[in-house]
């Protein structure tokens, strides 16, 4: 072999072989490097020169092959979104399982305080003291629920202010992936490993993101979209995502993507990752959390107060309310007709009839309608709107005033700020109505079992001029007040006065009579007290079949299953995602062994082409000799 061939030989082997150290070496430095894909040098033999024997001319470093698999990495991006999504999910959860169901910031011991307390005005109602207890531990109930729900409020606020920090984070990423893309292009075949190293690691970090699907493109770019179809990088070119003000609530961001016309809002599930998470976070469970908390307050309030409102107090006067709550609030949507005037007043219809969903009124032209926000289902509306007739949806009265046009929306909120705005309306222990407002006196002569009743206010102006009344029976169907007409009777049956009522309690018989009289001040009766003690255990949520306290028992399992079940499914997907990362890092993570080996094995064949070389320069010098003499 000529010298010559053999030099060559020798230092293409030499330069071959210290690229491959180079490499091993490069791996080695970035074994610990987020997103790092090891590389590895390919060889190929030069071959001999045509029509002569085939000896080999060396060696040539065929490629600088980057080891990484598409398919793991696109199942890395899938999990990726859904570790981002459930993440978000399951810490917010918790947040809200443990503000609703521990001692300290729930409701529940001031709950159980407050009908202590009312029990106390039971055994002794009479007592200053007593009286003086039931109404600050009332007042502290209604702190807690406004306690409770400002935590909500704040957490909900956080979730505004983490939406778009995530979503500036977002836009960088996008940005950066671009960049990268436009690199990428521009070196055509020969781009560098570790560039699509950095866009793969970006794309996965924006994935976590938003959740994000990687297109590869034949110029060597990576368009980059969302779950649902929402382009973030168009090659060179990147999305730019943002917030608009919510068209019914201004305070509340909805996610959008910047277009040449302005911020177009996306759907709640174009997007996945943190920023889906967040979104489904406080659709799913913050807003129906507040909602619940809200229905709750509402049926608590109103039901104590109609029981407050149907006694007489310490100096004989009727009740008046224990607690105060806000109106069902009503906004009307941002994109209205500029000449509509329609605005609508709000009252409580039917506590038993709340569901606490938010719903959408909207009018054609001719009629309203309304619908869940959350679902879009249709809801009866009943009524026509007058104050005579008001609009009845979800146990909400509704008056509208003004002129509406075709094409306005509203949102209603039957019990979203009700447990914000509970407060205790009582100033004076003497104003609790312990006492029933009437006495019920049975004539010796009875041959009826009825052994008493239960006596209400109904309108306290009537009541004021009341003193006494007579409620005979003519038979066991028919009575008359004050010899008034004849009244058809049943069992059960409420009999109504002047600004009272009255059930009474078994069975009458014909010639039986009954002898109301006016309770007068300080009276120590405690028929009203024992209902205002047992309101906890009155079934009025969900059309009279719920008691308060089993509904919050219930919003507490809810929650905490919403907790829970965000936490299983996180457990699960960490499982899926840590098998993914195991996939990639056999085939793409840095094995300090193995380079340690190749190092070795690179090192020996570098120090042979070396003495290839040596071999080659004495040849030659010989060869230079031989021809010197």
């Amino acid at each position: 072999m000529p010298t010559g061939g053999v030099l060559g030989t020798g230092a293409s082997a030499l330069l071959a072989f210290q690229r491959a150290m180079s490499t091993v070496g490069h791996n080695v430095a970035n074994a610990t490097t987020p997103g790092y894909s090891r590389q590895r040098v390919e060889f190929e033999a030069r071959a001999g020169q045509p029509g002569r024997i085939s000896i080999g001319q060396g060696v040539d470093v065929d490629n600088l092959r980057r080891l990484a698999d598409g398919l793991v990495y696109a199942r890395q991006l899938d999990s990726a979104g859904e570790m981002g999504r459930l993440t978000q999910m399951t810490g917010l959860s918790s947040r809200v399982d443990k503000l609703i169901s521990d001692p300290t910031t729930g409701l529940a011991t001031a709950w159980s305080s407050f009908f202590s307390a009312a029990k106390g005005v039971v055994a002794d109602p009479t007592s200053t003291a007593a009286r003086s207890q039931m109404l600050t531990t009332g007042g502290q109930l209604a702190t807690r629920w406004r306690s409770l729900d400002g935590h909500l409020t704040q957490l909900g606020n956080e979730v505004e202010a983490s939406l778009k920090d995530n979503i500036t984070a977002a836009n960088q990423l996008a940005g950066e992936i671009a960049n990268l893309n436009r690199d990428i292009i521009a070196s055509g075949d020969n781009a560098s490993p570790d560039l699509l190293d950095q866009r793969d690691l970006r794309v996965g970090q924006l994935s976590a993101l938003v959740g994000a699907e990687g297109v590869l493109q034949d110029d060597g770019a990576m368009n980059v979209f969302t779950i649902g179809g929402q382009p973030m990088v168009l090659g060179a070119r990147a999305m730019q995502l943002s917030t608009v003000a919510d068209p019914y609530q201004a305070n509340r961001a909805q996610l959008a993507v910047q277009s040449p016309a302005g911020p177009v809002p996306l759907p709640a599930g174009a997007v996945s990752g943190a920023i889906g998470g967040l979104l489904e976070f406080r659709s799913n469970v913050l807003d129906p959390a507040r909602a619940e908390l809200g229905r709750l307050a509402t049926a608590f309030a109103e039901t104590f107060n109609a029981t407050q409102r149907g006694g007489v107090d310490y100096a004989g006067n009727p009740g008046t309310d224990f607690f105060t709550l806000p109106d069902p609030k009503v906004y009307p949507h941002s994109g209205n007709a500029a000449a509509s005037t329609a605005s609508f007043a709000t009252s409580l219809a039917d506590v038993g009839a709340l569901t606490g969903n938010n719903l959408l009124l909207r009018f054609d032209g001719a009629a309203w309608s309304a619908a869940r926000a959350d679902t879009g289902q249709a809801v009866a509306m009943t009524g026509s709107g007058t104050g005579a007739d008001p609009f009845v949806v979800d146990g909400v009265n509704l008056v509208l005033s003004g002129a509406a046009t075709a094409g306005d929306r509203f949102l209603l909120q039957p019990t979203a700020a009700a447990a914000g705005g509970i407060q205790l309306a009582l100033t004076d222990p003497g104003q609790i109505a312990a006492a029933a407002p009437m006495t019920v006196g049975l004539d010796a002569g009875n041959i009826g079992n009825v052994s008493g009743g239960t006596a209400s206010v109904t309108d306290p102006a009537l009541f004021a001029g009341f003193t006494s009344a007579n409620i005979s029976f003519i038979d066991a169907n028919t009575y008359t007040v004050d010899g008034g007409p004849p009244i058809a009777y049943a069992p059960g049956d409420t009999i109504t006065g002047s600004g009272w009522s009255l059930v009474l309690k078994g069975n009458p018989a014909a010639g039986d009579e009954i002898n109301l009289g006016r309770t007068g001040p300080r009276s120590s009766d405690n028929a009203n007290a024992r209902l205002l003690a047992a309101v906890d255990a009155k079934a009025v949520l969900n059309g009279g079949r719920t008691d308060v306290t089993a509904g919050m028992s219930q919003l507490t399992a809810r929650v905490g299953g919403d907790a829970r079940h965000a936490q299983l499914n996180l457990d699960a997907q960490q499982v899926m995602d840590d098998q993914i990362l195991a996939e990639r890092e056999s085939v793409s993570g840095v094995n300090l062994d193995e380079e340690a080996t190749n190092m070795l094995r690179y090192q020996q064949a570098y120090q042979a082409a070396a003495q290839v070389i040596a071999t080659a320069d004495t040849m030659f010098q010989a060869l230079l000799g031989a021809v010197r003499r």
